[in-house]
């Protein structure tokens, strides 16, 4: 009974937050995965279905992490199978690429078209080849990174399958896209129906990869998502993601999806904000919230997402984020603290009805006034006086008076001192 694990979009040297341990994880993750899901139960092959590195120029140290997991696989005497996918395909106008070089150094085999697009068996004399027939009775058929052209190319590669010489009694294929249906924002994926065209021509299990959540479809469709989350949105909890140990049996395909390795841990967390509250009540509360998490043992080493939502009573600039941030990241022990201030101010409730007088301008400057100040938490109690007030302040600064005056006028009133307005008559 062959068994194999399918892996995708593992993004070796992903660079994102600017955290050289953070980079180091999805070598972690890629390496232990390997070790419990294909070294230690022997399987038969690995799949890895596009974007082994995250981008097409790799550094040393990432080549290396490389080629120290598949020297782990080669020396257990199991072989890996590869496509490039879009993150690590050949550069526009070169002839090779990483995956390219690895194949020809006998770390993993890169199975793809030739140039007319044909399909012609793996050679091992020039490490070239469009599919292989293993030992364990399964055949791996491999393809390219075609983007917009998938539909297209799956049309042509159809027939092709169809007529290759008859070979072993199950037939995988290698595809790295995605299924419509499966992911949000993602208007690239590819219909049902674009895919059927394999299933006709014989492919029993078709490994996609691209879209980092795991899914599957009409029992011969399968994706294992990233083996570690590129962003906080790719939690487990949100989006189950990992490697498929596989088993291909004459009653069926039994998949399942592993993800309890060496993985790090995302903790988002949500803060709803009262328009009652000050800056500094909402940022005391923010504390609070990492405060608690931190006991529950959930943000040490995460990666911390804490997004707070709702209206809030004050300016936006009121709360400093840059240094909430900071004394978040000092309180949770995360290797990364995340801020979303996602956040609208208090909305104007006053309103004039169809059916009344029009007011003067004297009651629309007061009800604006009064709006401002009743929207920011640090003022709402005082709202109505305070705005006769600035009223006042908006005649004495058209009569012209100086800086000062206007400045000790400001302070008694702030102090919540009652200041005789000028005698002066409205507009």
């Amino acid at each position: 009974m062959p068994r194999f694990l399918h892996v995708a979009d593992v993004h070796l040297g992903y660079t994102k937050y600017d955290s050289p341990e953070r980079t180091k994880d999805f070598y972690r993750a890629f390496s232990d995965a390997l070790e419990r899901y294909a070294i230690e139960p022997q399987v038969d092959f690995v799949l890895i279905v596009g974007d082994l590195f995250e981008h097409r120029q790799v550094l040393p140290a990432v080549l290396n992490q490389a080629q120290l997991c598949l020297d782990r696989l080669q020396a257990a005497g199991i072989p890996v199978l590869a496509i490039e996918g879009n993150h690590d395909y050949r550069l526009y106008g070169t002839s090779t690429s990483w995956l390219r070089y690895l194949s020809d150094w006998g770390r993993l085999m890169l199975l793809e078209p030739n140039a007319e697009e044909e399909l012609e068996p793996w050679d091992p004399e020039v490490r070239r080849g469009g599919y292989i027939d293993l030992d364990c009775g399964v055949r791996v058929i491999g393809s390219r990174w075609y983007g917009a052209a998938a539909p297209q190319a799956i049309q042509s590669l159809a027939p092709l399958i169809e007529q290759l010489p008859p070979g072993p009694d199950h037939t995988v294929m290698m595809f790295h896209h995605g299924l419509e249906g499966h992911v949000s924002r993602y208007s690239g994926a590819l219909r049902y129906q674009d895919f059927a065209p394999l299933l006709t021509a014989g492919v029993d299990y078709l490994a996609l990869g691209h879209i980092h959540r795991s899914y599957t479809a009409e029992s011969w469709i399968f994706n294992p998502g990233s083996t570690e989350a590129n962003s906080v949105i790719e939690n487990q909890d949100q989006n189950p993601r990992g490697v498929f140990l596989v088993n291909l049996t004459n009653q069926g395909i039994k998949a399942e999806l592993k993800s309890d390795y060496d993985q790090r841990h995302i903790e988002r967390l949500n803060l709803k904000a009262d328009p009652k509250q000050t800056a500094a009540e909402l940022e005391e509360a923010a504390i609070t919230t990492i405060k608690m998490a931190y006991k529950k043992g959930k943000t040490e080493d995460a990666i911390v997402e804490l997004k707070i939502q709702g209206t809030i009573g004050f300016e936006r600039s009121d709360l400093n984020v840059k240094e909430l941030r900071s004394q978040l990241h000092t309180l949770s022990k995360a290797l990364i603290m995340l801020i979303k201030y996602e956040v609208t101010g208090v909305e104007y409730h006053s309103y004039i009805s169809d059916q009344e007088e029009l007011p003067s301008r004297h009651d629309i400057e007061r009800l604006v006034f009064t709006d401002l100040l009743a929207a920011n938490a640090h003022y709402r109690d005082q709202a109505e006086s305070l705005s006769s007030g600035l009223m006042d302040l908006k005649d004495r600064l058209l009569k012209q008076q100086t800086e000062p005056e206007l400045y000790q006028y400001a302070q008694e009133l702030l102090s919540a001192k009652s200041p005789e307005p000028d005698a002066s008559p409205q507009d």
